[in-house]
């Protein structure tokens, strides 16, 4: 295919993994769509604890349904850096990379004797990123394990989510992890860039609570100017009145416009002066959706000049050919595991486009390509290594294997 063929961004760039979950493997997962290679180093037998995160206890070829999604296109190590070989061995890697990630609680990298300070004598080159909860220092950095629905609370997230008169509402996807991992992986590519200029690695402190707080939009202006606090508005947009998510004849449709053309457009369709209170252009619009599909929505938006789009659900993303098409989901066909299909890789990039290249593997499947690969060691000192319970492989477990 013509995409592979093709050279990627992070093309040469290594990235050494020390992570579980969600928030520090999705950062190297993102890099590792842009062509870094990503060595994703677990600790022997069980490894990531995200391996066993399966919905209703389902595995799929022994494999957990929520794991792929943040460790693609990875080289998979097991080795355990508690032991002093095991450090070594992390270390000697280290030499070679140009990227450490990890999500560990804060210290215990240092304990390890693998903080940022004790690799930098090894790598003054090296770039380290430590993605945490509520971040490196200050009240909340210790003693307070890092949980996406606590991260949510913390940043305010969850106080402007749901209906006014209900408790607030959890995202329904683990937001401030992707999106802690989204800034982490932009941090670590700014600073590549610094040292390609001026040579120098750094460390970079990523919080999962303050990447959300990044997203609040207009929260705290409104504070600030009003002295109120923003209330929950449920599916609707304040700002856009009467855009939001309706029931239609056969589903769910989402509404709105973001200008005033598009304003304009809703409310002649609507048969509504702009300036009528929200509450009767909602009503109005309860009342024109009802008896309409998503289809004809859609089409009377498109021709008119709104915006409309049916709440698809993850059958209709499967089926999508528009979104097969753009590689939103990516088809391959992987060796180990035949056909699979999950999410591509958002950015298309015309020179050095991303790609999905295969999918995770069980813990230590690339042990002796990375360690005779990288670090030129014999079969003799791979088998005395495995023989000390300094490197190993997976459990005969579903998730592990």
């Amino acid at each position: 295919m013509e995409l592979y063929s093709k050279p990627e961004a992070l093309e040469g760039v290594r990235v050494l993994e020390l992570a579980t979950r969600i928030f520090g493997p999705a950062t190297t997962d993102f890099l590792g769509e842009l062509g870094a290679v990503v060595i994703k180093v677990e600790l022997p037998g069980m490894g990531d604890l995200m391996r066993y995160v399966a919905p209703d206890g389902d595995y799929w070829q022994n494999l957990s349904p929520a794991f792929p999604s943040q460790n693609h296109n990875k080289y998979h190590v097991a080795m355990d850096v508690r032991k002093e070989e095991g450090r070594e061995l992390f270390l000697r890697l280290a030499e070679k990379s140009d990227v450490i990630l990890e999500n560990v609680r804060p210290g215990t990298m240092d304990r390890w004797g693998l903080g940022y300070l004790q690799v930098r004598e090894r790598n003054p080159r090296i770039i380290y990123a430590a993605n945490t909860g509520f971040g490196q220092w200050g009240k909340f950095s210790v003693g307070i394990p890092s949980y996406d629905a606590t991260a949510q609370a913390m940043s305010g997230l969850s106080s402007i989510t749901g209906f006014p008169d209900r408790l607030p509402l959890k995202l329904g996807v683990w937001i401030g992890d992707y999106t802690g991992a989204l800034l982490s992986a932009m941090a670590i590519m700014a600073a590549l860039n610094y040292r390609e200029r001026f040579g120098q690695g750094q460390f970079i402190d990523v919080s999962q609570a303050e990447s959300l707080i990044r997203t609040m939009d207009w929260t705290w202006a409104f504070v600030s100017l009003t002295g109120e606090e923003r209330q929950r508005e449920g599916n609707r947009d304040p700002l856009f009145p009467p855009s939001g998510i309706y029931p239609c004849q056969n589903g769910l449709v989402a509404v709105g416009y973001t200008t005033r053309e598009g304003k304009r457009a809703l409310y002649e369709w609507l048969q509504l002066d702009e300036k009528v209170e929200p509450s009767m252009a909602q009503r109005r619009l309860e009342e024109k959706l009802a008896g309409l599909s998503w289809e004809e929505v859609e089409k009377e938006a498109a021709s008119r000049g709104f915006s409309a789009s049916v709440v698809m659900d993850a059958g209709h993303q499967y089926n999508s050919r528009r979104l097969r098409e753009r590689r939103a989901i990516w088809s391959l066909d992987d060796p180990l595991y035949g056909e699979v299909v999950d999410y591509g890789p958002v950015p298309k990039m015309e020179k050095t486009p991303s790609r999905m290249k295969w999918f995770p593997r069980p813990v230590g499947f690339h042990n002796e390509l990375v360690l005779k690969g990288v670090l030129g060691l014999t079969d003799g000192e791979i088998r005395a290594l495995e023989e000390g319970g300094v490197i190993g492989k997976w459990l005969e477990r579903p998730g592990a294997m």
